[in-house]
C-alpha cells in the first residue's frame, strides 16, 4: 500500500533561496522540521490511501483526529482547528457537458508544512509548482498560509471556469435571440436556473469556509489573503445572481410571449364573432318559417336580406379596420 501512495505523493520543499521537488521512496522521509525556515509542500491524489496517510500523521505528531477525519471520503466544506494543525475540506465543483460533477479536496496546515490531497489527479496548482521551480512572484518569500491562499485561489479559478462552461452551455441551449415559448424550451430553462442555484449554493458554501479561515489564530494565519479570496468568492456569487436574474427574465419573456399569442388568438375569434353574431340573428329570424311572415312573400325580398346582412358584415369589418383591432 505505501508503495501507492508514495507514486501519488509529491514533496516540494522551499525557500527563499532553494527549491526542491521529489517523490519519496520512503513514507518515513515524509518529516517535516518545525525548527526550520523551509515550507514543506506535500501533494497527494487520492483519499484511499488511509494507512499511510495515518503514519505519516502520528511520525510527524499531528493532531491524531486527522486520522478519523481521513476515515471519512465525503465531507462538506468545512473549516477544524486542531492542536497543531488545520483541516480544511473543500468541494470543488466542475462541469461536464451540461450536468455539475464535484471532487472532495483536503488541505491540512501546520506551522510551515501545507498537505494538499486531491481525489483525483488534476492540473488545478501546476501554475504554482511552476512557480515555484521559476522563482516568479512572491510564493519563495512567504510563508505557508501564502501557500494556502494560491490554493484556494486556483479552486476559485477553477469555479470561475465552471461557471463560463454553464453559461456557454446557457447560450447553447436557450440563446436569448430563438426564444420559443414551448414545453421543450421551458424546461431547458428550468434546468439551467435549478444548475445555478446548486452551483450558487456550492460557491456560498465555499466563501463561507474562506470566512472561517479569517478567524484563525493559532497559526498565525494571515487574514488579508482570505479577505482577498472572500471578495473574489463575493464577485463570483453576483455575477450567478446577475445571470439567474437572466433566466428569470426569460421566463416571464416565455410567459408574456404566451399571453401575448393567447390574447391575439381571442382577438381574433371575437372579431369573428362580432361580424357573423349579426348574420347569424339574421339568418335565425328569417328561417323561422312561421305562416304568417309578409316578407316571405316579398318579390326581392331574398336580395333584400342578403344586402343588410352584407352590409353588416362589410360595416363590422370596417369598424375594426378604423379602431385598428386588426
Amino acid at each position: 500500500m505505501s508503495s501507492s501512495f508514495l507514486q501519488n505523493t509529491t514533496l516540494i520543499t522551499y525557500s527563499p533561496d532553494h527549491v526542491s521537488k521529489a517523490i519519496s521512496d520512503n513514507i518515513k522521509d515524509l518529516v517535516f522540521n518545525n525548527c526550520t525556515k523551509e515550507v514543506y509542500w506535500l501533494n497527494t491524489y487520492g483519499l484511499n490511501h488511509i494507512d499511510d496517510m495515518k503514519q505519516v500523521v502520528l511520525q510527524n505528531q499531528f493532531d491524531d483526529f486527522l486520522i478519523k477525519l481521513f476515515h471519512e471520503t465525503n465531507h462538506a466544506n468545512k473549516v477544524i482547528e486542531l492542536d497543531n494543525v488545520l483541516f480544511i475540506a473543500v468541494k470543488v465543483l466542475k462541469s461536464d457537458e451540461f450536468s455539475l460533477s464535484s471532487e472532495q479536496m483536503i488541505f491540512v496546515m501546520s506551522s510551515n508544512m501545507l498537505w494538499s490531497i486531491q481525489e483525483y489527479k488534476g492540473g488545478y496548482f501546476e501554475w504554482i509548482r511552476d512557480r515555484l521551480v521559476k522563482d516568479k512572484g512572491l510564493i519563495r518569500r512567504k510563508n505557508v498560509d501564502y501557500l494556502l491562499f494560491l490554493l484556494l485561489e486556483s479552486l476559485i479559478a477553477s469555479y470561475d471556469e465552471t461557471f463560463q462552461n454553464i453559461l456557454s452551455s446557457s447560450e447553447t441551449i436557450i440563446p436569448i435571440s430563438k426564444i420559443n415559448p414551448t414545453p421543450y424550451f421551458t424546461e431547458n430553462v428550468e434546468q439551467q436556473k435549478c444548475r445555478l442555484m446548486n452551483f450558487k449554493k456550492a460557491t456560498l458554501s465555499l466563501r463561507n469556509t474562506i470566512v472561517k479561515l479569517q478567524t484563525i489564530d493559532n497559526l498565525q494565519v494571515e487574514t488579508k489573503y482570505f479577505i482577498e479570496l472572500k471578495e473574489q468568492a463575493t464577485n463570483l456569487i453576483s455575477d450567478i445572481d446577475f445571470e439567474m436574474l437572466e433566466l428569470d427574465s426569460k421566463i416571464n419573456l416565455i410567459f408574456s410571449i404566451q399571453g401575448h399569442r393567447l390574447n391575439e388568438i381571442m382577438r381574433m375569434l371575437t372579431l369573428i364573432s362580432v361580424v357573423f353574431i349579426p348574420l347569424t340573428f339574421i339568418a335565425g329570424v328569417y328561417g323561422m318559417n312561421f305562416e304568417y311572415m309578409p316578407e316571405l312573400k316579398f318579390k326581392y325580398g331574398y336580395f333584400v336580406v342578403l344586402s343588410i346582412m352584407a352590409t353588416s358584415a362589410i360595416f363590422s369589418i370596417w369598424y375594426f379596420k378604423s379602431k385598428k383591432w386588426f
